[in-house]
């Protein structure tokens, strides 16, 4: 069965799950309550990203039998924390290896501007009309 995002991205209807299990026990409600989201759909977006297949908007059908253990949603959100820090660190060492790279072509800018400078010929210097006999 399919399901409705009301405007809202795969990524983001993922960060809004994500952020409803971070809240202490007895303010999720509320935090429910000031997102932009109703609770009935909410609760239809939960289900798909824990038993059926957001990416696909599938909804498993309702029997009960596939339905996620405590155990198995804290499985998730370590999961899900790992893939952050294991982006994060990717994230990381790409904004090194850009520096680094920002470094090298600053450093050959100014390597070719020195080639430039040296491969110009001089000017021209006057010639001297010696005379012959003297």
């Amino acid at each position: 069965m399919a399901f409705g995002t009301q405007g809202f991205t795969r990524d983001e209807i993922r960060e809004l799950v994500h952020e409803y299990h971070l809240q202490p026990y007895g303010t999720k409600k509320t935090w429910l309550a000031s997102q932009s989201v109703t609770e009935w759909s909410f609760r239809r977006w939960r289900k798909t990203l824990f038993e059926g297949d957001l990416d696909r908007n599938l909804i498993p059908r309702e029997h009960g039998g596939m339905t996620r253990t405590n155990g198995e949603w804290s499985a998730f959100e370590k999961a899900r924390a790992r893939e952050i820090a294991e982006h994060q660190s990717e994230v990381e060492q790409l904004k090194d290896r850009i520096r680094e790279l920002e470094g090298t072509n600053s450093a050959l800018g100014k390597a070719i501007g020195l080639l430039h400078e040296l491969s110009v010929p001089e000017p021209a210097t006057a010639t001297t009309k010696d005379p012959k006999g003297s």
